[in-house]
């Protein structure tokens, strides 16, 4: 099976490639079983950031998965990693929901909703106009603007949601500036996950249903990219996109088998 066999670990993301909304695909569980039967491991990663580790670990458990605190990686993880280390005690506007914004307390970072160094814009499920007229007014101010995550729209049951990547376009719209992105597929991302795991670029295996973000993070890397298309990406989209990935199965119970 090629580079397959050379992989240690898989990355999975979780919005539509392990469950959908709160439905656990019927083949996730035999997924990680194989996994750990191959003598290989798993780890999850999100890109999204409306919520937080602990809400993550809780929905696992709900769906009978239960995984040490290690294996449930985040992209708000990503950033306040990098804002620790570049903007070390500094305050920071964040558009995000109430649990993005207690991530960010408990890392340490003020919050400022007057005067802030800095603006975050996040997964904000509790977005309001007041929340963006300010971000938008410190931005313009002057204040440097990152975003968590770059998808535009978050698969649920029954559609999508827009997403980080859309409340980024419509502050750019506003105000002309373009924030940088942590998430997946930036190489902010691409590094953490290499430092929490362990694994050298060719022993890691990114698996998701997103072109732009699970794929793209592995290209032009020695990082293995799994696409399934049991979530957003459809052959169409496939076939039309200059980002390709080294394998395509229907969904984990097909990569299962591959094993």
């Amino acid at each position: 099976m090629g580079k397959l066999s050379d992989v240690k670990m898989f990355v999975l993301d979780m919005d539509g490639t392990i469950y959908l909304g709160d439905r656990l695909f019927p083949y996730t569980r035999d997924f990680l079983r194989r996994v750990k039967e191959t003598g290989r491991d798993f780890c999850f990663f999100t890109n999204n950031s409306s919520k937080n580790r602990e809400a993550y670990l809780e929905k696992l458990a709900r769906m009978g998965i239960v995984v040490p605190p290690e294996k449930m990686l985040i992209s708000n993880g990503v950033i306040l990693d990098w804002l620790r280390e570049h903007h070390l005690g500094e305050s920071a506007y964040v558009v995000g929901t109430p649990a993005l914004e207690e991530d960010f307390r408990q890392a340490g970072i003020p919050l400022d909703p007057k005067a802030p160094c800095y603006v975050v814009l996040g997964f904000d499920t509790s977005l309001t106009y007041e929340k963006l007229r300010l971000a938008c007014d410190f931005i313009r101010g002057g204040a440097p603007v990152y975003g968590v995550n770059p998808d535009w729209n978050c698969p649920v049951e029954g559609g999508f949601i827009p997403d980080c990547g859309s409340i980024a376009a419509l502050v750019k719209a506003s105000t002309g500036v373009q924030c940088e992105f942590f998430g997946k597929p930036s190489r902010h991302t691409l590094g953490y996950l290499l430092a929490r795991t362990g694994c050298a670029p060719e022993e890691l295996a990114v698996v998701g249903d997103r072109l732009y973000t699970d794929i793209a993070l592995a290209e032009g890397t020695a990082v293995t990219s799994i696409l399934v298309m049991s979530g957003e990406t459809t052959p169409d989209m496939l076939e039309a996109s200059p980002v390709k990935p080294d394998w395509v199965f229907q969904d984990l119970g097909e990569l299962a088998e591959a094993l």
